[in-house]
């Protein structure tokens, strides 16, 4: 039988009432519990399991809604039933969310000190199993308005360009940046090329007004703070 039909078989079966979309409309997404706005997100399950059952399925192997938006691309797709564009459309909902959250005025986080980054990006850049350079942009009063991830691969200052990381910085009108980035193998200890590429972020910014606040290295429940240590 098509997987089409079978989904429509399985939808039969569900009063109309307790169908996430339907729900949606009637009483608004914030009524929705965190398996049945997953659901919408997936539109359809497999042969012998309705979405809702694959919402349910995906939560639980995950834990919660917050392990799942963390999830990579590799993880989502262990999952039987969530192919490529299931997995990818996944990333972009949670992706938006988060983007989103950054930028409400009343909701955007305040950087004081290094843990506060950390807090930040811990849990999103601990289990990455490559190298993330990424760029928090901070207005005058410290708020986080924006998040980029620059690059993915190992860690070289030939690569880490203070061209892509100041565009950025300029085309949001930042007035500082916070760089981070991680470290697979779980020990934050900076490299040689980790404080030279501090050291030449550092210049750029002071050329063109926008300063390095810090350069933050995530490790496995760790992070190093460059500034602390004594290097900007």
């Amino acid at each position: 039988m098509a997987q089409k039909e079978c989904n429509k078989m399985h939808m039969k079966n569900v009063p109309y009432y307790d169908r996430p979309r339907e729900r949606l409309l009637r009483e608004g997404a914030a009524y929705l519990s965190d398996t049945e706005l997953i659901a919408i997100m997936l539109r359809t399950g497999r042969e012998q399991e309705t979405v809702f059952q694959l919402a349910q399925r995906l939560l639980a192997t995950f834990g919660d809604i917050g392990e799942l938006a963390q999830a990579s691309h590799a993880e989502l797709t262990r999952i039987k039933g969530v192919g490529t564009v299931k997995a990818v459309e996944l990333q972009a909902a949670f992706e938006l969310g988060r983007r989103v959250a950054l930028s409400s005025p009343e909701k955007r986080t305040t950087i004081r000190l290094p843990r506060d980054v950390a807090k930040l990006m811990l849990p999103e850049m601990r289990h990455l199993t490559q190298e993330h350079f990424v760029c928090l942009f901070l207005n005058t009063k410290n708020h986080v308005i924006g998040k980029q991830t620059i690059f993915v691969g190992s860690l070289d200052a030939s690569i880490v360009h203070p061209r892509e990381v100041f565009k950025e910085a300029i085309r949001r009108s930042s007035a500082s940046v916070i760089c981070l980035h991680n470290h697979p193998s779980g020990d934050p200890t900076p490299s040689r090329e980790d404080i030279a590429v501090t050291r030449t972020l550092q210049e750029a910014g002071e050329l063109i007004g926008i300063s390095l606040l810090d350069h933050i290295i995530i490790g496995d429940g760790s992070f190093v703070s460059l500034k602390e240590q004594g290097y900007l």
